[in-house]
């Protein structure tokens, strides 16, 4: 497999280069230089198989013969053992032929551990090959950086830098970065919004002094292996409901995209997709963008869903280069007008094409907090803020057949908001409780690149 930039300036890599560099050098993002398939049989083949083998296969698909599939097998064994539920996502139902994939059952209770304890163990494996090691950048809008930090603390190979903007994350959120002990773990609470992380993320990767002098890499979803894991619960889901005979709906709360850029490469994978409702709060860029055909960044607001308070959702260049026939030179062309100038007008015919797939629909606060309560009375399920926004984004559509909404995060991650809610305080789960007593450790920075880089170097020298 081989691997290359949607700015079509860098060169082709292999799925190691790829995870290990997570940004191409031109500025873009790697995507596979063509999508492997699966058949119809080994899809529905995936129905009843262990969560731990459908990854094993899916990851082994994208990466070719770059791992031993038994040693990627082995991973995969030891990433999702880390996890609550045999079933690693288990399925609900909520209504006919309605149902929620529950993605929270990781050690850090957000559906961002799905993917980032099986990329700590790919790391693991690649760094200890090369005999080398690496600083991994991290900007957080909420359970990324919980989900690296619970996934690489006390590694040998890696160390963790992890921005989050101040007072834009819940405590429970916050706690799961900054109580980490270990040595090789530093958290940064960033005087700004999660979109000033993003951006001093990319700066700093676009740094080729600091990019080598401290071995920079990204566990954002930038990472396309990060991409690759999430996919892998489209399967499992699809499956379980009669795929490939069966097209399914998914409806998922995003923020940065990567998780619904996930159902898009299952798709490409041979995944019968009928559509995707790409479920946004008040900032909604991405809304707007699939009903108007114009990217345009506005105001970051603070929201119930904060780690969806994202108005430059990164993932969204991967979609652009598929939907614009993976032309480079127009995909770099927008998203260099895009950083300048904070919008860009998609091409007819490439919005078409999103359209095919994509459907956008942005939910306020009282729908949210109203969807809460009506989901746990309606159904018996305490469900976050962000799968409300979901499950609210139903109403707005017409779906026919099964149809999957994708629950990020426990709700006792947002135990303010979802108590005030529902009447009912959600409790953390056994082996998580004990986190509100936990001595805290991170350093306040403005949301300067310069100041964060400079803090790299530091803590890489350290």
């Amino acid at each position: 497999m081989r691997y290359v930039s949607t700015r079509g300036q860098a060169p082709a890599v292999g799925f190691t280069d790829a995870v290990l560099g997570g940004l191409a050098p031109d500025g873009g993002l790697y995507v596979p230089q063509a999508w492997p398939t699966f058949t119809r049989d080994e899809i529905a083949a995936f129905a009843g198989m262990p969560y731990t083998q459908v990854a094993a296969a899916v990851l082994g698909r994208l990466a070719g013969d770059e791992i031993d599939a038994d040693e990627l097998l082995a991973m995969c064994e030891e990433a999702y053992a880390t996890f609550s539920h045999k079933a690693v996502v288990p399925l609900t139902q909520i209504g006919p032929q309605t149902f929620i994939a529950e993605l929270f059952h990781g050690p850090s209770l957000a559906f961002k551990d799905v993917a980032m304890q099986i990329l700590a163990r790919l790391y693991d494996h690649f760094l200890g090959k090369q005999r080398r090691s690496q600083i991994i950048l991290c900007a957080t809008s909420g359970d990324t950086g919980g989900a690296a930090v619970e996934a690489f603390r006390g590694a040998k190979n890696v160390r963790v830098v992890a921005m989050f903007p101040e007072g834009r994350i819940s405590e429970v959120q916050r706690r799961f970065m900054t109580t980490a002990p270990e040595a090789n773990i530093a958290c940064v609470a960033v005087q700004g919004t999660f979109d000033d992380c993003q951006a001093i993320l990319k700066d700093a990767f676009q740094d080729q002094a600091l990019r080598q002098a401290v071995d920079l890499a990204a566990v954002n979803s930038i990472n396309f292996a990060r991409v690759a894991a999430q996919a892998v619960y489209y399967f499992t889901t699809a499956a379980a409901l009669g795929a490939p005979d069966r097209a399914v709906n998914f409806v998922v709360p995003s923020g940065n995209f990567g998780d619904a850029f996930a159902g898009y490469v299952a798709m490409r994978m041979g995944l019968p997709v009928k559509r995707i409702v790409v479920a946004t709060n008040s900032n909604d860029i991405l809304a707007r963008a699939f009903a108007t055909g114009r990217y345009a960044r506005g105001t970051v607001q603070p929201t119930l869903s904060p780690a969806m308070d994202i108005q430059a959702a990164s993932n969204f260049e991967r979609l652009y280069f598929e939907c614009v026939e993976r032309n480079g030179t127009e995909t770099a062309r927008a998203f260099e007008a895009f950083a300048k100038a904070g919008a860009i007008d998609i091409p007819p015919a490439a919005l078409s094409a999103m359209q095919a797939t994509f459907t956008g629909v942005a939910i306020g606060e009282d729908e949210t907090l109203k969807t809460i309560v009506s989901t746990l009375n309606e159904t018996g399920e305490l469900i976050d803020p962000h799968t409300a926004v979901a499950v609210a984004a139903l109403r707005h559509v017409d779906l026919e057949g099964p149809t999957v909404v994708l629950s990020t995060a426990h709700p006792a991650k947002f135990p303010e908001d979802v108590g005030r809610a529902s009447g009912v305080e959600p409790a953390l789960p056994r082996g998580t409780a004990s986190l509100a007593g936990r001595p805290e450790r991170f350093d306040r920075l403005p949301g300067d690149a310069d100041t964060i880089k400079a803090y790299v170097r530091a803590f890489a020298e350290g």
